[in-house]
């Protein structure tokens, strides 16, 4: 029996599996060593996950999730995930949780688009090159949380058409000052951004809305995929953002000459089949 789990900052996709047999999926917060400590960590995952995952004798855990990118954040979540299980953990970045739920064993360029945005080179077995992310002030073109900043940026300013601004306030009885504090006052002022950015999915059809999206999408290929042999390889993308705006993303790929051959809201089932393969020795 194991359990594999893949985070993003915002969600946490849980799956216990018997070889390649899920037997449960549970989704839950989100798990980020860079902004909970061990003892919060534990804490989510004691009082989120069903009795169940308890009960059960695991063998093994993998752990894919945002933050975990350093030995220091890994530890954070592997200590708090064997207090809870007792069992062996083994904890990797949400990057490597694309690229093996993507490209199993293939070579090609993984990408996520969700809360956040990061991207990588796959040899088949290991990341051999990754272009800095950056996080949403300085990078994370194409994410969620990017497209939200773009848009409140614009709507203090005064900058977004009327008729969508005044929709945007109205809609969720927010002033300009509740949107300032919103983003410099809250703990997680991302989950405030993907908020946004899911309204901004609902008006899609609005000109400059589409505007905005295409060119957060363009941003992302320009400083991000471009910078590896693009054309040569395979291009995949994981993530809620890349999911939720799957049709734009393949028009923008079309402007770059080349295109996405797979588009994923989760990397959990290919994980699955990435850790019942592996186990059998294939990989």
């Amino acid at each position: 029996m194991k359990l594999i789990a893949e985070s993003t900052s915002t969600r946490t996709e849980w799956a216990l599996v018997e070889g390649d047999r899920l037997i449960q999926r549970v989704i839950t917060e989100g798990i980020n060593p860079y902004f909970q400590s061990r003892k919060e960590i534990s804490r989510c995952i004691r009082l989120n996950l069903p009795e169940i995952f308890f009960k059960r004798k695991i063998g093994r855990i993998y752990f894919y999730g945002a933050g975990c990118a350093t030995e220091e954040k890994k530890n954070v979540v592997s200590s708090s995930l064997i207090a809870q299980f007792k069992t062996i953990t083994l904890v990797e970045s949400d990057l490597l949780a694309a690229a093996r739920g993507l490209f199993k064993n293939d070579t090609g360029i993984a990408c996520i688009l969700g809360t956040g945005s990061n991207s990588c080179f796959y040899d088949g077995e290991n990341i051999v090159k990754n272009v800095r992310p950056a996080g949403y002030v300085m990078g994370d073109e194409g994410s969620e949380a990017v497209l939200g900043k773009l848009f409140l940026a614009n709507l203090l300013k005064e900058l977004v058409p009327a008729e969508l601004a005044a929709l945007f306030y109205g809609k969720f009885g927010i002033s300009a000052n509740d949107v300032m504090e919103a983003v410099y006052e809250s703990t997680s002022p991302t989950r405030f951004l993907v908020f946004v950015s899911r309204f901004l999915a609902e008006n899609l059809d609005n000109q400059y809305v589409y505007d905005l999206l295409t060119q957060n999408l363009r941003d992302f290929f320009t400083r991000n995929i471009c910078q590896y042999d693009y054309k040569d390889y395979r291009i995949r993308f994981v993530g809620s953002g890349a999911f939720t705006f799957s049709d734009v993303l393949k028009e923008i790929a079309m402007e770059f000459g080349t295109k996405v051959d797979m588009i994923k809201e989760s990397s959990i089932q290919g994980l699955i089949e990435y850790h019942a393969l592996s186990d059998l020795g294939l990989y």
